[in-house]
């Protein structure tokens, strides 16, 4: 079913269809901790729809409930097809279908207070809306990206973390005047991928939303006329910046408290909410199965094309939950010559740059699989062949072990050696089955 207008609506009418899990809460949930004990619940399991006390909307979290979710979603049906779908949007963007504004929003007021913030944890530093979509433009050129939103306990201000990425660097050539920005909470779950997947500054992620989704309909935002999709449940005009707050901490992918910094201050202007599509404020679990596969699966992509540019059969990549889709893969090979698990691991190093450790193994042992990936690592690693460290290398921030930026890699390569694979033959129980 194409959904041109993004709306989670129609996902979720798409998800049923497909016989998806789909839990309604038959109460109302307090937004300090309540709800987010929901989303655990169901964390990578089941979408789940509730309504929160003190907001007029439905919500929904766990959108992404699964990679299955997630290949149903790009037309896919293997990892191969789901990374080819992703990569073809990537080089090919879509076009738009403009329609106007008023036809699909309605004005809800102006101010912080309207924002759907949740407290999710005991030290977070405020309420957050955690799946909030920045839209900016400069020149011919425009930006969509995900950014955290920290209402204040008072709710007298709202701080954005901005990474040093493309949205730092419009919000810096702004200067002291501020960036406007469109903010979008609630769209159909592959406008967020294509926010998450970080393509060249100049490549629009609602262009790779749109080859995503076989079209994507524009409307344009009455102040600042910035490109939002016209299913949006929620769109905030607002200026960014140019002073900051307090912002965090925040319990990013690892499952950590992101420390605390001073952040661009999010002046909210106007508040609209869609009036054709039923609007549900869509809320994502800090370092949950959404979290995670939101982040991770652009990169366990571009993981794939690398090692397979350089050994001829990749059977499996995965960024591991455990390392929170970030830090840890594990990549199964049909291995050919003796170098090619230190080859493939090197390759998804370069590939992914904040990447720590990679696991190699051969095409017997499958990466979702703990279990058997142990097992390789126990009867087929040798340290003195199979372990390659690389000093000092440029790491993640969110590693809490790097030092200044820079950490120890390795890849650990558990392939069995060539000549002697009869010795490291799985067993299998004879006879028919």
């Amino acid at each position: 079913m194409r959904n041109i207008d993004a709306s989670v609506e129609l996902f979720l009418e798409e998800a049923r269809s497909r016989g998806a899990k789909l839990v309604e809460a038959p109460e109302p949930l307090d937004p300090r901790y309540e709800a987010a004990r929901l989303i655990k619940q169901y964390d990578g399991r089941g979408i789940v729809v509730y309504r929160v006390r003190g907001f007029g909307w439905p919500f929904a979290s766990n959108l992404i409930a699964g990679r299955e979710t997630l290949y149903w979603a790009l037309g896919a049906g293997s990892d191969v097809e789901a990374y080819s779908r992703l990569s073809r949007a990537l080089s090919s963007p879509g076009g738009f279908e403009e329609r106007r504004f008023s036809s699909f929003f309605e004005e809800a007021g102006s101010g912080v207070s309207l924002l759907p913030a949740l407290r999710f944890y005991e030290k977070d530093g405020g309420s957050y809306v955690t799946s909030s979509i920045f839209i900016a433009c400069r020149g011919d050129v425009c930006n969509a990206s995900i950014h955290r939103i920290m209402v204040s306990d008072d709710k007298s201000y709202a701080a954005v973390r901005v990474v040093p990425r493309h949205l730092y660097r419009m919000l810096r050539e702004a200067g002291d005047k501020g960036l406007p920005v469109a903010v979008v909470i609630g769209v159909d779950p592959r406008v967020l991928l294509a926010a998450a997947s970080s393509p060249s500054y100049g490549v629009f992620e609602l262009g790779i939303a749109s080859a995503l989704l076989g079209g994507l309909a524009v409307c344009r935002t009455p102040l600042h006329g910035l490109p939002v999709p016209c299913g949006s449940s929620m769109v905030i005009e607002a200026r960014l910046g140019p002073d900051r707050a307090p912002e965090g901490p925040f319990v990013d992918l690892l499952q950590l408290y992101d420390r605390a910094r001073e952040e661009p201050v999010l002046h909210v202007e106007h508040v609209y909410v869609n009036k054709v599509y039923k609007p549900y404020m869509h809320v994502i679990l800090p370092g949950g199965y959404e979290h995670m596969m939101l982040m991770g699966f652009p990169r366990e992509a571009a993981i794939y094309e690398a090692v397979a540019r350089t050994v001829p059969h990749v059977r499996k990549v995965r960024l591991t939950p455990a390392g929170g889709m970030w830090l840890h893969a594990v990549i199964s090979i049909e291995k050919q010559h003796d170098g090619d698990g230190k080859t493939a691991g090197l390759a998804a190093l370069a590939a992914h740059p904040s990447l720590k450790h990679v696991v190699v193994v051969d095409s017997d042992i499958d990466p979702d699989d703990p279990w058997e990936v142990e097992w390789a690592i126990a009867t087929r690693f040798q340290a003195d062949r199979g372990l390659v460290v690389i000093p000092h290398a440029r790491g993640s921030t969110l590693d809490p072990s790097a030092r200044e930026g820079l950490t120890y890699k390795l890849v650990l390569d558990a392939t069995a050696p060539i000549r002697e694979r009869e010795r490291y033959t799985r067993p299998r129980i004879g006879g028919s089955s």
